[in-house]
Parts: structure tokens; C-alpha cells; sequence
């Protein structure tokens, strides 16, 4: 953060008086990737601090080092375990069918659009957070986009009806709908069995991110980088309601003036590291190491259609089944509005 902003969002000596002296107990998503390393940890290791006057400070350690997985982060920040947490929305779905809405397979192509609609989702994150979790909604941003990454042998063409048969990893319901309309079969496999599932044919393809595909060294056992957009793995950062609602609102104001601060350089930097990544894994030029040598395709315009074709009539068909038809029409209004596509209801 440049000194000309973080001078304007620290405390005035006027409002020093009104802001909380509080620890914050945190936890963060994965220690071993950017948006812990250059944004969350700062934000509760630097930044408050510094705009708070020492008054803000936080005990802040990612899933990674505290041994969690992410799916039970948000249930111990409704216990008060925690003050706040950092949380894939894809983990938090469970208890709450409308924020699966925010990240469903296939449905935008690009950052911009993806951030207009969960933009236009926002309260209905809010709420639901409110509603099943006790928790209040700071931040709203992604990680890189989740892609395909495929073993591919002599006559399969990467083509997205190629794929059919194949036996594809997985972490998320809408994931699998999407697997299943590419008549494919979905298999669950931990992000650190993946390389060794692709090895042993037990997968033949695995959906994440490109920087973790690229970290991981994906490339080292897999042939081909189909390039279709599956998702972002939206995250959210949510404080527990209680807690929030015991601070004054200046430390309110200044935790969210800080959050949207970082929250808006997460989103630039993704689009960055998002576009590094893709070259990283495939040719180059590759500025963190060497290139993966991954063949990419771009879909085609019959790859298109199919994609369409799957994600009206299996991801948002499921979704409104699960979600039902209040919720599905609230997904239409916002984010399928903007996406051009809705939800069969």
C-alpha cells in the first residue's frame, strides 16, 4: 500500500479516542499462496495496525498452519472461536444453498463480468452470511480462475466433447455438475494427491486453479491446459456478528475502508497473476521459474455452445434444485442477469 493511502485511511487524532483497542483471532485461506503471503496477512499484520495507532492487532494464521481444511472455518466463527475469517464460498455452501450461487461452474468467462455480478449478489452474500453464520460480510474477492488440466493421449483433441469418459478431479457440487454434462465421471481427490492420481491414472484430469496448477507442478504429469473458465473460488472475509457488533462504528469504518483497499488490489492482482500463470504453465515467457511446456486450447465455437449447453441444463438446472425458487430468482435477477444466462426455474 503506497503512503499517501495509508496516511489517508489511519485514524485522526480525533477518532484515535473512538477506536476499539482489540486482538482480532483470524484465520486466513492457504499460507502457501499470494492472497495469504501479499494481502491477508498484511491487512491483519500491517495495515491495521498501522492505520489503528497500535490499536488493532491480530493473532492472524492461515488453514494451512492451523491444520483446517476451510470447510469448518466458517462454523467455528458462528461459535466465536474466531473474530474473523477468510472463507471460500464453495466450503460454506452447506448450510446455505444461495452462496453456491456465487461461484457456479462455467457461467463467466471473465473478470470483469464475474466482479460486476457478485457486485450485484452482494446483499444476498450479506444476508445469508448474517442469516446462517452470525457473521458480517468486509470483503469479497477470488483467486485465480479454476481451470482444466488433462492427461491427454493420441486422438483426443481437447475438445470439450473429448472429455467425455475421462475421469476428472473435483472439489465442489457445482464442479460436479459440470462434469457430469460433459458425460464424465468426478472424482474427489485432496489438492496434494492430485499429481500423483494423475500419475497413476486414478484421474485423468484435474480442475484448479493456474497458479496452483502451476506451483504444484501440474505440468510435470499432465499434457494439456483446456482454457475454459470453471470458476474463481470467490472468498469472502466476514468478522463474527457479535464481535462486530460490539465495536464502535469507527472501527468499523476502519476496518472496512482498509479491507476495500486491499480488496481492490487482490482483484488487480489476480488478473495479473491469472495471465502470468496460463503463460507460466504453457511456453513462456514465465517470470516465476521455468515453463510448464503444457500444450493450451482455446475453446472453440462448438466448445462454446457445449459449454453453454452444460451449464443452462446441468450447473444452474442442480443449483435451482437445491437452492429453490426464491432463491433461483434472486440468482436470475443479479448475477444471471448480468451473465445472460438463467436458471431454469
Amino acid at each position: 500500500m503506497g503512503a499517501a493511502v495509508a496516511a489517508m485511511l489511519a485514524v485522526t487524532p480525533a477518532m484515535a479516542d473512538e477506536v476499539d483497542t482489540k486482538e482480532f483471532a483470524v484465520v486466513g485461506t492457504w499460507g502457501n499462496l499470494g492472497n495469504w503471503k501479499d494481502y491477508e496477512s498484511k491487512l491483519w499484520q500491517r495495515i491495521l495496525p498501522d492505520a489503528s495507532e497500535g490499536k488493532i492487532t491480530a493473532n492472524a494464521k492461515p488453514y494451512t498452519e492451523l491444520g483446517l481444511s476451510g470447510f469448518e472455518v466458517v462454523k467455528l466463527l458462528k461459535l466465536g472461536t474466531y473474530d474473523a475469517v477468510h472463507a471460500l464460498t464453495t466450503y460454506t455452501s452447506q448450510d446455505s444453498p444461495a452462496l453456491e450461487g456465487i461461484d457456479l461452474a462455467g457461467v463467466f468467462q471473465d473478470f470483469d463480468t464475474y466482479r460486476k455480478a457478485l457486485k450485484a449478489y452482494e446483499p444476498i452474500i450479506r444476508r445469508e452470511l448474517r442469516d446462517k453464520y452470525n457473521a458480517e460480510l468486509v470483503m469479497l474477492y477470488t483467486f485465480p480462475s479454476q481451470q482444466l488440466w488433462c492427461k491427454l493421449g493420441e486422438g483426443d483433441d481437447g475438445s470439450l466433447d473429448s472429455l467425455a469418459g475421462k475421469k476428472i478431479r473435483t472439489y465442489s457440487t457445482s464442479l460436479g455438475d459440470f462434469i457430469e454434462g460433459l458425460d464424465a465421471s468426478a472424482v474427489t481427490v485432496a489438492f496434494a494427491e492430485v499429481v500423483p492420481a494423475l500419475q497413476k491414472g486414478v484421474a485423468d484430469c484435474g480442475i484448479t486453479g493456474t497458479g496452483p496448477a502451476y506451483n504444484a507442478k501440474w505440468w510435470q504429469v499432465v499434457t494439456h491446459n483446456i482454457q475454459v473458465r470453471l470458476g474463481y473460488a470467490a472468498t469472502f472475509m466476514a468478522v463474527n456478528g457479535d464481535t462486530w457488533d460490539g465495536l464502535s462504528e469507527a472501527t468499523q469504518n476502519l476496518i472496512r475502508e482498509n479491507a476495500a483497499t486491499v480488496e481492490n488490489e487482490i482483484w488487480d492482482s489476480i488478473v495479473a497473476n491469472d495471465a502470468m500463470a496460463l503463460a507460466c504453465n504453457a511456453s513462456g515467457p514465465c517470470d516465476w521459474g521455468e515453463p510448464g511446456g503444457m500444450t493450451p486450447i482455446a475453446p472453440s465455437e462448438a466448445d462454446e455452445a457445449k459449454l453453454r449447453d452444460i451449464v443452462e441444463n446441468f450447473v444452474l438446472k442442480r443449483f435451482a434444485e437445491r437452492c429453490g425458487q426464491a432463491c433461483a430468482e434472486e440468482w436470475n435477477a443479479t448475477m444471471g442477469d448480468i451473465a445472460g444466462i438463467k436458471a431454469p426455474l
